[in-house]
C-alpha cells in the first residue's frame, strides 16, 4: 500500500510522458491502449488517449496514443517524444518509429501482416524490417509475441505480452497491472492474459 501511495504522490509532479501503440486491425492495439490508460489512471495520473484508424477492414493500420502526467494538455504525441513505441507488427513499427524519443524504447512483435498494396502486388514488404528497426533504434526489443502468448494459453494475448515488456518502464506496480487486466479482460481470458503479461515482465527483466 505504501508503494502504491508513493506512486500516486509522484503522479502529482510528473511531466507529461507518452506511449504510442501501433498495429493492424484485429491485433488488439486499442485493447492494449485501454489497459495501459486504465493502469495509469488508477495511479492518479491525468491520462489522455487518441486513436487513428486506417482502412476499416481487418489489416488496416491502427495507432493509439496514451499520454500521462500531472496535467496533460493534448492527447496527440509529437514525433520524437514517445518514451516507448509498442507495435504488434513489423511494418507498422517501421512506419511509426519516428515517434520514439531519443533514448526511447521500441518494443515490437516479430509479426508480418501484408497490407493491401503488398497483397495486390503494388508494393513490396521490406524483408529486412527487423534489421532496420534494430538499426534505427539500438536497444529495440523484437519478440515473437504470438508464440509467447500461445505458450501462456492464448495466441490472441500477444498484445498483453508486449504490455508486460513495457510495464517496467512505467510507474505502475505489477499487482496494479494484474488488477486492471482482471477488471477489463473478459473472465474466460483472465488466466491467459495474466500469464502473457508476466511472460513479458520476465523478458523485460532479462533484456
Amino acid at each position: 500500500m505504501n508503494e502504491a501511495r508513493s506512486r500516486r504522490d509522484e503522479a502529482k509532479d510528473t511531466p507529461t510522458r507518452s506511449v504510442v501503440l501501433a498495429g493492424t486491425g484485429g491485433q488488439g492495439t486499442i485493447t492494449a491502449a485501454n489497459l495501459l490508460a486504465n493502469a495509469l489512471l488508477a495511479q492518479g495520473f491525468d491520462v489522455k488517449t487518441s486513436e487513428v484508424h486506417g482502412m476499416a477492414q481487418r489489416g488496416g493500420s491502427v495507432i493509439s496514443m496514451v499520454r500521462f502526467g500531472a496535467s496533460v494538455a493534448s492527447p496527440l504525441v509529437p514525433r520524437g517524444e514517445a518514451l516507448a513505441l509498442v507495435s504488434t507488427e513489423l511494418l507498422e513499427t517501421l512506419r511509426n518509429i519516428e515517434f520514439a524519443a531519443p533514448g526511447g524504447r521500441v518494443i515490437a512483435s516479430r509479426t508480418r501482416i501484408d497490407p493491401l498494396p503488398v497483397l495486390q502486388g503494388a508494393a513490396s514488404y521490406p524483408e529486412d524490417a527487423e534489421e532496420r528497426i534494430l538499426e534505427l533504434v539500438p536497444g529495440s526489443l523484437v519478440v515473437d509475441a504470438p508464440l509467447l502468448a500461445e505458450e501462456a494459453g492464448d495466441r490472441r494475448a500477444a498484445n498483453t505480452v508486449l504490455l508486460g515488456i513495457l510495464s517496467p518502464l512505467l510507474p505502475v506496480g505489477e499487482e496494479e497491472w494484474l488488477q486492471v487486466i482482471e477488471r477489463l479482460v473478459p473472465a474466460k481470458a483472465h488466466a491467459a492474459n495474466r500469464q502473457a503479461f508476466l511472460a513479458g515482465r520476465r523478458i523485460a527483466a532479462d533484456a
